[in-house]
């Protein structure tokens, strides 16, 4: 048995974020865009992620971004729960939901938060969260509120902000519904960002 996979020749996006971070927000839409609708695609097959970060997209030569590394995805069902019992709590501190940080039910919404969390450091060059060890950093997630983007970097615009202020809300229930949702409101900025570039 053997498995063949696509030869992606290009950087990840993490390093694309040290070399150029913090980075315009035209291009920020289009690779979420990208992003989006790539976990859209897993998440309409039941599988969510639970690691998306950075180091988890490749981008091409082209500029493509695409989502790597499944190895953790589990598939969606009614008792979906964060692994705690064998192999701890799954996902990468600095970009796991609050409810992955607390070992308790995980769906697509707890890839939005993470898919939040990287665009949060895109527009900013850094992650909303950062301590000493995981703990320290999975406890900000639960408990810490995110300082909005425009705090640390003028000029994004107020609606890709609230975006990301939704994407990455403590409560799965107030977060997008789904990531096509989120790529929807995504083509929305794009255009009036555009319009309004124009004028």
């Amino acid at each position: 048995h053997y498995i063949v996979m696509e030869l992606i020749t290009g950087n990840t996006l993490s390093e694309m974020i040290h070399e150029e971070g913090p980075m315009p927000y035209q291009k920020v839409i289009e690779l979420t865009k990208q992003i989006a609708a790539a976990l859209s695609e897993a998440h309409r097959n039941n599988l969510i992620h639970r690691d998306v970060k950075p180091h988890n997209v490749m981008l091409t030569a082209d500029g493509t971004a695409k989502i790597t590394d499944f190895g953790i995805a589990k598939a969606i069902n009614s008792s979906t729960i964060a692994d705690t019992m064998s192999g701890g709590i799954m996902g990468s501190v600095h970009y796991f939901s609050p409810e992955q940080a607390r070992g308790g039910y995980v769906d697509e919404k707890s890839d939005i938060y993470s898919l939040g969390i990287v665009l949060y450091e895109m527009l900013t060059g850094q992650v909303p969260f950062d301590g000493e060890n995981p703990v320290q950093v999975a406890l900000m997630h639960i408990n810490d509120e995110i300082t909005p983007p425009s705090h640390l970097v003028h000029g994004i615009p107020p609606v890709l902000e609230k975006l990301v202020m939704k994407a990455t809300d403590k409560y799965q229930t107030n977060r997008y519904k789904n990531a096509e949702e989120v790529l929807e409101e995504l083509n929305n900025i794009d255009f009036v960002t555009k319009m309004v570039g124009k004028s």
